[in-house]
């Protein structure tokens, strides 16, 4: 046997004496009554670390918990904010402008030296018949437009349905403005567009606010063609309009 061997073998002998004489000599320090109050108090600490260290893997969890879920309501957020941007880009024309009116004055505004004059309440005004407020057809909102059935909208899109109602409600207008008009006033052309008006109203539109194709066709640019009936079954569908027939005629009465 070669001697590195011998002094491995030596070495590794050595090595278990050493660690069997701690093992008694720490047995024996059990044993006395000194060391074991400080044996105790070092499980009690240890106890005490355990716990901590719990606490802190309960924390650390919880901890990832929070973050997966702020990552999910900032890719959410991200999401929205695509979404308004994408409102904001393409908002439909047919929607009416928003008028700001400033209902409060400054007081800088106003000289502290000059009197403001307060106007005293005369007598209220009837309204003319210009004045008349004159009905108009609501606007399809998104929710009605999904649910359309797919059959009756085929490719018409939301914005051109609401273009179709902006026109009708042009001519509705138009129409009314000149039946609300003084007679003195008018024109030729307004006067015989008055007596058509008058001719085309029936017992079951007293009352109502109605248009015709002609008016359409007088009033704006809209082709009265199979399109333009596919819409006015769609209005029907979502009770913007009626139609009340008889005579030759279809009238659209707005409801």
């Amino acid at each position: 046997m070669a001697s590195s061997d011998l002094d491995q073998i030596c070495f590794h002998i050595s090595e278990k004496i050493g660690n069997i004489k701690k093992s008694l000599s720490l047995r024996n320090c059990g044993q006395e009554p000194n060391s074991k109050t400080i044996l105790n108090k070092i499980g009690d600490e240890i106890m005490v670390i355990n716990e901590l260290l719990n606490k802190l893997e309960l924390e650390i969890h919880f901890q990832e918990q929070t973050t997966d879920s702020l990552k999910e309501l900032c890719a959410s957020l991200e999401e929205d904010y695509k979404d308004v941007e994408h409102l904001k880009e393409n908002i439909p024309p047919h929607l009416p402008q928003v008028a700001v009116t400033q209902n409060s004055v400054n007081v800088s505004d106003l000289d502290s030296e000059e009197p403001v004059k307060v106007e005293e309440p005369g007598v209220t005004k009837k309204p003319s018949k210009e004045q008349r407020n004159i009905k108009e057809m609501p606007f399809i909102t998104s929710e009605e437009f999904n649910g359309i059935p797919a059959y009756m909208k085929s490719r018409l899109t939301y914005c051109q349905i609401n273009d179709v109602i902006k026109e009708i409600n042009k001519a509705v207008v138009s129409k009314y403005k000149i039946l609300h008009q003084p007679k003195k006033s008018m024109s030729s052309v307004a006067r015989n567009l008055y007596h058509r008006f008058i001719d085309e109203e029936t017992k079951d539109t007293k009352g109502h606010y109605f248009v015709v194709e002609a008016d359409i066709k007088e009033f704006t640019a809209l082709k009265v063609d199979k399109r333009f009936h596919v819409i006015l079954n769609i209005l029907r569908h979502c009770r913007r309009l009626s139609e009340v027939r008889g005579g030759g005629l279809t009238r659209y009465v707005i409801t």
